[in-house]
């Protein structure tokens, strides 16, 4: 269970076209290596701006993938139109 859960963290999404982890977390999954290694350590400023590029980033990308869906489904739609008639009160597909 713990390596799906890894593999769909991992992974890019198709609409936001980024992992839940740098969504959730600002950076990619450390895989490995040694975690005493030292390296630059970023502000809480820094790190608050880059989160917000991410998560703005990833609304516009939900937003168009919304939108695209919408035209679609509009589309198909106007194709698959019933007629309905009303008979008393139960509605009938003609």
């Amino acid at each position: 269970m713990a390596s799906a859960e890894f593999a769909v963290n991992n992974k890019a999404h198709t609409a936001t076209k980024v992992s839940l982890f740098i969504a959730n977390y600002g950076r990619k999954i450390r895989i490995g290596g040694d975690i005493r290694k030292k390296g630059k350590v970023e502000s809480a400023m820094e790190f608050v701006e880059k989160m917000k590029k991410v998560y703005e980033e990833a609304r516009a990308a939900l937003k168009k993938t919304q939108e695209e869906m919408k035209r679609y489904t509009i589309r198909r739609s106007s194709h698959l139109k019933m007629k309905v008639r009303r008979v008393g009160s139960d509605m009938h597909r003609v």
